[in-house]
């Protein structure tokens, strides 16, 4: 797939934790209960430091934090995990998404000088005061704005992504004009691929829980203008293949994460091409999150432990075994189906959600 001197982007998942409870998240269960399989790990500067060398971090063009399962914002060393990349690659871009709802205003300054123009802070707020809450179970609207005030009245560059519901959808333009006024370079409209399913089933709301399993809001597609347009050409897929595991079965895979020469780490320090390969390891609805493929290419967490070094990661042959997996004919025979749905040729619900 690619060798580690190709390597120029690092997606970094620093932690499991979050203070939100999102019901389309797989870290909890529909908002509820934590998911089972998850262990709340979190990596630590000197983690960092065992994995990214500093004649490494030279090669980086960039450095952001996701993930699948936390937000960067309510780990430990965040901030000097920027710093340590900062200091090894002074004119990399780095940024992270959040939802914005933890840390001082010290702390946000202090983000914003450690990036300078080099930089962005995403943020994922999908309403306003009366809104952003639906989704963003347990995330404080005060927080939020405070924020977002101090990183960017310190110099912070920002965006702003809001996901569309029904629930917020007539807020989009107020939203929009609230972003303009406040200093953000963009404001996304984020047409949520969360109503889009891997298989033929249409799915249009997802009812939400709280922490203790009492149903809250039930999430429903926005109108037809901000819907994902992966909806619709999901029928026209099917009437050409016939179904969409047949799709997946035979589709071209055009790897995004190879054509940027991007790498995956999880929380737990595991070195993987990206993170909707380790997003299928801990799905809460099975007893046995094992019986998932990725876990085929997996086998033996060990030897994908960056900790220990990405060299010896990339000497293992997941990275190529993931690749040749493509030339396979059938997700049965063992070609990698998480790679079919999500860098497929002709059908792209990721893609969609910024168009």
């Amino acid at each position: 797939m690619y060798k580690l001197e190709d390597i120029k982007t690092i997606h970094l998942e620093i932690t499991q934790n979050c203070q939100a409870s999102c019901p389309m998240c797989d870290r909890n269960m529909n908002g509820g209960e934590l998911n089972p399989h998850v262990n709340l790990s979190e990596l630590t500067l000197e983690d960092c430091k065992k994995i990214f060398s500093p004649d490494f971090i030279k090669q980086l063009n960039t450095m952001y934090m996701c993930g699948n399962l936390g937000d960067p914002i309510v780990a430990r060393d965040t901030l000097e995990v920027f710093k340590y990349f900062r200091e090894h690659n002074p004119t990399m871009w780095l940024s992270m998404n959040t939802n914005a709802g933890a840390r001082d205003e010290e702390w946000w300054k202090e983000l914003a000088q450690v990036y300078g123009k080099m930089g962005t802070v995403i943020f994922s707020v999908d309403g306003l005061r009366d809104t952003n809450h639906i989704y963003r179970q347990g995330v404080n609207w005060d927080s939020v704005e405070r924020s977002m005030h101090a990183f960017i009245g310190a110099g912070g560059r920002a965006r702003w992504d809001f996901l569309i519901f029904e629930h917020n959808q007539h807020q989009v333009d107020e939203a929009e004009q609230l972003a303009s006024e406040w200093g953000f370079e963009k404001f996304i409209k984020k047409k949520t691929g969360r109503f889009v399913t891997t298989q033929s089933q249409k799915k249009d709301s997802h009812q939400a829980v709280d922490r203790k399993g009492k149903e809250t809001a039930e999430l429903k597609k926005p109108k037809q203008e901000y819907q994902n347009r992966a909806l619709t050409k999901q029928e026209q897929i099917i009437n050409k293949y016939g179904s969409m595991d047949a799709y997946y079965d035979a589709v071209p895979i055009v790897c995004k994460v190879k054509q940027e020469g991007s790498l995956f780490i999880t929380a737990e320090g595991l070195a993987l091409p990206c993170c909707w390969t380790a997003g299928r390891m801990y799905k809460w609805w099975h007893k046995d999150p094992r019986v998932e493929q990725i876990w085929d290419f997996i086998k033996d967490k060990s030897a994908i432990d960056a900790t220990q070094g990405l060299d010896k990661v990339f000497a293992t042959g997941i990275f190529d075994d993931i690749e040749s997996s493509w030339n396979t004919q059938g997700c049965s025979n063992g070609r990698l189906k998480v790679c079919a749905t999500k860098c497929g040729a002709e059908w792209d619900p990721f893609k969609e959600q910024f168009t």
